[in-house]
């Protein structure tokens, strides 16, 4: 495998970006772009640190994408910076233009952890134009229903405002709204000793209650690297079933 570290000016956030991105040794035709995503207290190093991502993507016909989202949940603040728009129109447009990717919707898959599951799925459900498929590993789903601040979380009023339950960044009300002919492939597993179970619990019920198809799983774990690592090779096995590759 390859690794590249790019940095680039993004105008939407005014201030330099940097990513991680994983390329097979050889490339022949265009590739899809695994988008993923890092958590609250991470950066985008931090899936090359933590994981084994780049082991297990050896041999695969697929870019992976590892950008930074700050602590914003990879939203447009209602007061702060805009991470959606610098992700959607940004990101992808310059991965597109830089690396041979299968330039439509078949060849992107998101996913991410905690910050990133919420982010991915988010994304995906707002966007389902862009992406075919979408995982997330013990996501914080319900961070944008809240009708409180969240400790920890300083940032939340700035990014949030008061939206609550139905707003533009609620992952409830996605994937109520979402076509049902365009409905991104999805995926979320959990630990069922991760702060954030039932959280996926309610997400996973309200799926159930839409009759929106995807993989649920729960596995012995918590909130940490060793459970996320674990369960890569997973997200990676669903979403190869639905990308498409041109390689070749």
């Amino acid at each position: 495998m390859a690794l590249c570290t790019l940095h680039h000016y993004s105008a939407t956030l005014n201030k330099m970006m940097a990513m991680n991105v994983i390329l097979p040794e050889q490339i022949a035709g265009r590739l899809p772009v695994y988008y993923l995503l890092h958590g609250l207290s991470d950066d985008y190093t931090a899936w090359q640190r933590r994981s084994n991502i780049e082991r297990y993507v050896e041999g695969m016909p697929l870019i992976v994408v590892m950008p930074d989202g700050g602590r914003y949940f990879y939203c447009d603040c209602v007061d702060g910076p805009q991470y959606e728009s610098y992700m959607i129109k940004e990101l992808i447009p310059y991965i597109d233009a830089l690396f041979p990717t299968v330039r439509k919707r078949s060849g992107r898959a998101i996913g991410g952890l905690s910050m990133g599951g919420y982010g991915a799925v988010k994304l995906a459900l707002k966007f389902p134009d862009l992406f075919i498929s979408v995982n997330g590993h013990s996501g914080a789903y319900d961070i944008a229903r809240r009708s409180e601040p969240v400790e920890g979380i300083p940032e939340w009023r700035q990014i949030f405002g008061w939206q609550g339950a139905g707003g533009k960044d609620d992952v409830f009300e996605l994937a109520r709204r979402c076509d049902p002919t365009r409905r991104p492939a999805l995926r979320i597993d959990c630990g069922v000793d991760d702060f954030l179970l039932e959280a996926n619990r309610r997400f996973h019920e309200h799926l159930v209650m839409l009759g929106y198809p995807h993989e649920y799983e729960e596995f012995p774990g918590a909130h940490t690297w060793a459970y996320w690592d674990a369960h890569v090779p997973e997200a990676l096995a669903f979403h190869q079933r639905h990308l498409e590759c041109t390689e070749g």
